[in-house]
């Protein structure tokens, strides 16, 4: 099997695979950083806590990836996911919300690593307007319009509180801005054409507690048996 050229009909790729594509990137990344030039899907998946089989399937959905009897070339297929993803390109992001949350992210140097520039954030608070977080200057929120324009910014992140979240939505969106990742706990309503994810925080925590409690349960409904005297 030899390594083609990503097939660009991803439409009904399920979300969970495009989750899973994004940490076989990292997976990849770091194999590099550790100067592997090769990988194979029983090294990768076990990295992550995957199958084999579940690796090979989820890049089938965009091609055939591997060379016999070497597996992937880690430089190659990090360029093949990166294609995929539309990372192998510059995004021009803005933030919206510059409380504890957004110097957070204003201060992630993953984005830059991964192809999304900073270019604007923007905010309500006139002691923040004017200054600039880890060289992103902080815009007057009312300007928000003219400045997403001219800047052309194509992504945005929405870090501002749940009541305000839906109407820096639909200032995005009229604003041209394609893509939305809302880090307010509220469910954003968006035109068709107009991609949102939602990362709340919270409901995180809630998926990792409720693995805690069940395991806390399990043990309190089957507690050890005492050996025979």
């Amino acid at each position: 099997m030899s390594t083609s050229k990503p097939n660009s009909d991803s439409t009904s790729v399920p979300p969970a695979v495009v989750n899973r594509l994004s940490l076989y990137l990292r997976e990849l990344q770091h194999l590099i950083s550790d100067s592997h030039e090769t990988t194979s899907s029983s090294q990768l998946g076990r990295r992550l806590g995957f199958t084999d089989a579940q690796v090979r399937k989820d890049l089938a959905h965009f091609g055939h990836f591997g060379h016999p009897g070497i597996g992937y070339r880690c430089d190659e297929l990090v360029t093949a996911i990166r294609s995929i993803l539309g990372t192998d390109r510059e995004w021009r992001v803005a933030l919206i919300g510059v409380g504890n949350l957004g110097r957070a992210l204003l201060g992630y140097r993953g984005f830059a690593r991964q192809g999304f520039r900073l270019e604007a954030a923007f905010d309500s608070d006139p002691a923040k307007i004017g200054t600039q977080i880890e060289g992103v200057e902080i815009y007057d929120i009312a300007k928000m319009d003219e400045v997403l324009v001219k800047k052309q910014i194509e992504l945005g992140l929405v870090a501002v509180p749940a009541s305000h979240a839906q109407a820096v939505a639909d200032q995005l969106v009229a604003a041209g801005v394609g893509g939305i990742v809302n880090f307010a706990p509220v469910t954003l309503t968006v035109p068709e054409g107009i991609s949102k994810v939602g990362v709340d925080l919270a409901r995180e925590l809630e998926q990792v507690t409720f693995a805690v409690a069940s395991r806390m349960r399990e043990k309190e409904n089957n507690p050890p048996t005492s050996p025979d005297p």
